[in-house]
Parts: C-alpha cells; sequence; structure tokens
C-alpha cells in the first residue's frame, strides 16, 4: 500500500524468497549480514537512480531483511509505482539488480548436508570488473 496512488495505473512489486535448494544441496535457511549505514545509504542511491531514469516513478520502495530467513521467508521486497506499467517493470528491474551489485548485504545459505557457505555475489563482481 505504500506505493499505491490515485495516479499510477501499474504497481509492480518483486519479492525474493528463501529457496529450498541450490545447486544440489539442500537449503535450510539463509543468513544475511549488512554494514547497516553503508546499505542504507546505498538503497537511497539506488532509489535516486530509478527516479533519474524513469521520471514518470510515483512512489517506490526496497526493504532487505538481514538476519535469519527461513524457507519461504521474503528477504528482499521491492515496489513501484508509475502512470504505466513498462516503466514499474523495468525500474524494479533496475532495482534489484543494482541493489545486488552495488549494497553491502551478504547472504549465507545454511545447508542440510554440509557446513555453511558465504555466497559470492557474481552481480558485485559483473559491476566492479572483479574476477
Amino acid at each position: 500500500d505504500r506505493v499505491r496512488s490515485p495516479a499510477a495505473g501499474a504497481v509492480v512489486t518483486f519479492s525474493g524468497t528463501t529457496r529450498n535448494s541450490f545447486e544440489g544441496k539442500t537449503v535450510l535457511s539463509l543468513e544475511y549480514e549488512a554494514y547497516t549505514a553503508m546499505a542504507e545509504k546505498e538503497l537511497r542511491r539506488v532509489c535516486e537512480q530509478v527516479r533519474e531514469k524513469w521520471a514518470d516513478i510515483i512512489h517506490l520502495a526496497i526493504e532487505h531483511k538481514t538476519g535469519s530467513c527461513p524457507i519461504g521467508d521474503t528477504s528482499v521486497i521491492i515496489a513501484v509505482s508509475s502512470p504505466h506499467r513498462a516503466s514499474a517493470l523495468e525500474a524494479a528491474k533496475f532495482a534489484l539488480d543494482t541493489l545486488k551489485a552495488n549494497v553491502p548485504i551478504w547472504k549465507k545459505e545454511i545447508y542440510a548436508e554440509s557446513d555453511p557457505a558465504w555466497k559470492a555475489n557474481k552481480e558485485f563482481f559483473e559491476a566492479h570488473n572483479v574476477n
């Protein structure tokens, strides 16, 4: 409801949820950690970039969970409203991709059959040309 508006013909939401498997391993849960002050700053920057690229965005909301995230729980949610669907769809995708590439939030997967593993963020490495 935070992004609804009488002027919005489109409200797009994306919810990233914890799935129960990754590359053939049974995932029990995820844990997220963040450098909070920097993460909040970078999330604000993502919102600014969205508004610069899509001037017709009416409202935008992004939240990312930290701490434990059991199977089925939402870890990230993005909601965008605009007069037309194309802007809202494109802006939501851009926001997620930019969040994953730039916001300092780290994910650890807890597996049933092996030790937990911190996951490398391929979007970060691609965005920053890190091998």
